[in-house]
């Protein structure tokens, strides 16, 4: 019987002995009668778009993102429509998809969910043709989004530090948003369009999106005042944003969002460099991934 190969792209940057302790678990979970693997390490920014390319034209079964959601996203927009399935070991700071698709945190029990070979296929979405799998935003989420990425630590509390300073010096701004044909253009403190649930770190700003709905939930935040920014947080983590008379969600396909001064946006916590003008769509089935059969 032939053996799946199995690639593992991690960035070596996270560590001598995380790459150590990656490979010996590999070897003590993978179930190595059915699985060959091969470790591949990113060398420079957007290096693992090229080997999942590689990993293509090898005829890998299965493709595993070692990292957070950037990672995820560089291979992930690479192997889109083809026959490689994409497997996750969250390795990131808030790790949204892993936590959407209950992927467990764990690499040892990450890894075991290969062993099973379950696979599923899931709604991608694009920004001005740029990837995203979680969410991406505009406005404040977008800036907290930048400030987070360019932060020399990282983690829960430099992301809330971040979250609060923030809170108190950004102003809501005036969008043309044109959901599906509709206009709900309007003064928001953000828009954030999701395909999964959430940020990460398990704060949910669109509890209700689903990765096979073939939709986008769109939520709408408007201006509130400071001190209740407290009170949509802790909505957020508790799954009940939705519920706050300052929300608004939409469901659609493609969404328009323009501004004068719009230049920033996020994608699943990347930066997006954009011209007053962002173009968001839905893809349906368009990523193949093995999933945690025991969170369904």
């Amino acid at each position: 019987m032939n053996k799946k190969l199995v690639v593992f792209i991690i960035n070596p940057k996270s560590g001598i002995e995380r790459v150590k302790e990656l490979k010996q678990l590999i070897l003590t979970t993978l179930n190595l009668d059915d699985f060959q693997y091969e470790i591949w390490h990113t060398k420079y920014v957007k290096h693992g778009k090229e080997l999942a390319k590689q990993a293509i034209e090898k005829n890998a079964a299965a493709v595993v993102a070692v990292g957070g959601d950037g990672s995820i996203n560089d291979i992930a927009s690479s192997i889109m429509g083809s026959n490689l399935h994409l497997a996750i070991i969250p390795k990131g700071s808030g790790n949204g998809l892993a936590r959407t698709l209950k992927i467990p945190l764990l690499a040892e029990q990450a890894i075991a969910l290969i062993n099973n070979w379950s696979t599923m296929a899931i709604d991608a979405a694009t920004a001005n043709g740029a990837l995203f799998l979680s969410n991406a935003g505009i406005g404040y989420d977008a800036l907290i989004a930048k400030k987070f990425a360019h932060s020399e630590q990282r983690g829960l509390r430099v992301y809330a530090w971040l979250v609060s300073k923030y809170l108190w010096l950004y102003k809501s701004r005036f969008y043309k948003v044109l959901i599906d044909g509709v206009d709900y253009s309007g003064t928001y403190f953000l828009i954030n369009v999701a395909n999964g649930q959430q940020f990460g770190y398990d704060f949910k700003i669109a509890p209700d999106a689903h990765l096979q709905d073939g939709l986008l939930d769109v939520v709408l935040i408007k201006p509130f005042p400071k001190i209740y920014g407290i009170v949509l947080a802790w909505h957020a983590y508790r799954g009940t944003i939705l519920k706050s008379s300052y929300v608004h969600r939409v469901r659609a396909k493609e969404i328009l969002i323009s501004n004068d001064q719009l230049k920033l946006a996020h994608l699943d916590g990347d930066s997006l460099e954009c011209e007053q003008e962002v173009v968001f769509k839905v893809h349906p089935n368009a990523l193949s991934i093995i999933q945690n059969n025991a969170a369904l």
